[in-house]
């Protein structure tokens, strides 16, 4: 670590990073050359507009599933292949995101990501088939995928010294536009006249705002943060399977695939649970509106709060017991306490935030975090793929929603023992 360093060449160096103005930092190509103010605010806005986008295209769907399942003749288990396809894409495609923005830059890569996803929510209403509106959803998918991988390098690249304000924010964001999509997907589509594709595609018109402020960015071809680029480089292409000896690694990308199983079972299925719990379908909408809302001030609390302890299991516990208490109350009484269990619920999703900032935590160099937060994110999302199919074919073939619910509830032991074997106070670098 820094802190441990002491030759005279590498305070130097480190000087010379943190001195903005510093002629030999401006060696480094977009690195340390001490970006404008107004550059800065540019990027700080296209992370917060691109984190509105990262959620839109899953939970616009969740809200208005059954109108697709009937508009593209769906059966349950069909439904359930397509709550799967975001953690599928995130997991293939958000492995390429590290070799993408070496060749491209991080920039450039999510700027083509927010045209990815505007692209892909334009199409997908309206290509006629459950085939094209899968390959649609894909490409929309793709961009979030990438784009996901690269905010924490984003972050890391032009804001340093205030890494945990800014994931904070763009955490905020991502939970924002996370609620947003879920409350105004059903009275969108009511005011545009009740036609399930037009409630969908408005939501390409934030994604093409995205665009715009990371065209800025698409010449700057940095592949990591911090560092001269060959450096960076040969850091990035070091041996990728040195960190599956980490357990460290393994606990984490196991803690993200169960939240993450959780979080598209919740953004797939819940407004379904609740409208055939007799709620009616705007309700429903704003019931997930504020299951995704309670993100907003959470996500900002909790990567403060975790990054002060040393050890986080405390608060995986916290969140785990919110999701279990949750889900108990979603089996027993669905619609009588509708909206204390989706606050518990939203509470309980919050685990990803907290796992972005361990993410931070678990390692101690920037290329570190970039590999460790492609392998857990990567792998995670790959193990978080069965979930909600399984949730769709349980409901397919039980015809109710107990048996969904006891999984999903189920789920929360093995996710509250890897949260904690992740949240003790060790880095990869130790294990590898």
């Amino acid at each position: 670590m820094p802190d441990d360093e002491t030759q005279t060449p590498t305070l130097n160096r480190e000087a010379i990073a943190r001195t903005p103005h510093d002629t030999r930092a401006g060696s480094l190509p977009g690195a340390a050359e001490g970006p404008s103010p107004w550059l800065l605010r540019l990027i700080a806005v296209g992370l917060v507009l691109a984190a509105l986008n990262l959620r839109p295209a899953i939970t616009s769907l969740g809200a208005l599933l059954e109108e697709v399942r009937e508009g593209l003749h769906m059966s349950g288990s069909v439904a359930g292949v397509l709550t799967s396809v975001p953690p599928l894409c995130f997991a293939v495609f958000g492995v390429m995101a590290p070799r993408l923005a070496r060749r491209f830059g991080a920039g450039a890569v999510v700027c083509a990501g927010m045209a990815a996803i505007a692209v892909g929510l334009v199409v997908r209403p309206y290509i006629g088939s459950t085939a094209g509106f899968l390959a649609a959803s894909a490409l929309a998918l793709m961009g979030i995928a990438v784009s996901n991988i690269l905010m924490p390098v984003i972050v890391k690249r032009w804001f340093p010294d205030r890494v945990g304000t800014m994931t904070g924010l763009y955490s905020m964001a991502l939970a924002l536009g996370t609620a947003l999509a879920a409350a105004l997907t059903v009275p969108v589509t009511g005011a545009l006249g009740g036609d399930w594709q037009t409630g969908l595609v408005v939501w390409a018109v934030l994604a093409a705002v995205a665009v715009l402020p990371w065209i800025v960015l698409v010449r700057d071809r940095t592949p990591a943060p911090g560092q001269p680029a060959p450096v960076a480089a040969n850091v990035t292409e070091a041996p990728a399977l040195k960190i599956t000896r980490s357990r460290t690694a393994w606990g984490l990308a196991c803690f993200f695939g169960l939240q993450a199983t959780a979080a598209y079972i919740t953004m797939g299925w819940m407004p379904q649970i609740f409208r055939d719990a007799g709620v009616s379908a705007g309700t429903a909408g704003l019931l997930l509106a504020v299951t995704m809302a309670m993100g907003v001030p959470l996500a900002f609390v909790i990567p403060r709060v975790a990054s002060r302890l040393k050890n986080q299991g405390p608060i995986v516990v916290v969140l785990g017991l919110c999701g279990l208490i949750g889900y108990s109350g979603l089996y027993l009484a669905p619609a009588a306490g509708a909206w204390a269990w989706a606050l518990l619920l939203g509470v309980a999703n919050c685990a990803f935030p907290l796992a972005l900032t361990m993410i931070g935590m678990r390692a101690r160099s920037g290329a570190g975090v970039v590999r460790l937060s492609a392998f857990a994110q990567s792998t995670g999302y790959l193990l978080s793929i069965p979930g909600p199919l399984l949730v769709g074919v349980l409901y397919q073939h039980s015809g109710g929603w107990g048996l969904p619910i006891a999984l999903m509830a189920g789920l929360m032991i093995p996710q509250m023992v890897a949260g904690i074997l992740a949240g003790r106070d060790r880095t990869i670098e130790d294990e590898c």
